[in-house]
């Protein structure tokens, strides 16, 4: 399954998943394949993953392979803010291009986690 992590969690957290792997390499094992993005809080994760970009995302997985006039069509939105959004998911590897242009979703499943704060005791 080809699974795209979405976290939103501390620098210190991804810095010390970053570590593990890079000592896997060094001590000569293959670390397990992994594709995430992180934010280090929700802000940062709002402002790339609206209520529209993420509408734009599951229809564009309903549907395969679209050019982005398609997609706009699709979703009865307007061109320009359609290719803004595509953009935007590309630039985060939500979104990819095959070899005709079109856009599409590479992922069979993106997992988002927010790790909370522990309260205090």
């Amino acid at each position: 399954m080809n699974k795209l992590h979405i976290e939103v969690q501390s620098a210190q957290a991804a810095l010390t998943r970053f570590g593990t792997a890079l000592q896997s390499v060094m001590e000569g094992r293959t670390p397990r394949p992994y594709s995430g993005i992180g934010f280090e809080n929700m802000a940062q994760f709002g402002e790339v993953f609206s209520p529209k970009r993420w509408e734009l995302v599951e229809a564009l997985k309903a549907a395969g392979p679209l050019t982005i006039y398609a997609l706009a069509k699709r979703l009865n939105r307007h061109y320009r803010n359609v290719h803004k959004d595509v953009s935007i998911l590309s630039d985060w590897l939500v979104i990819s291009k095959d070899e005709s242009g079109k856009v599409y979703v590479p992922w069979d499943e993106i997992d988002v986690r927010m790790a909370l704060a522990k309260q205090a005791a």
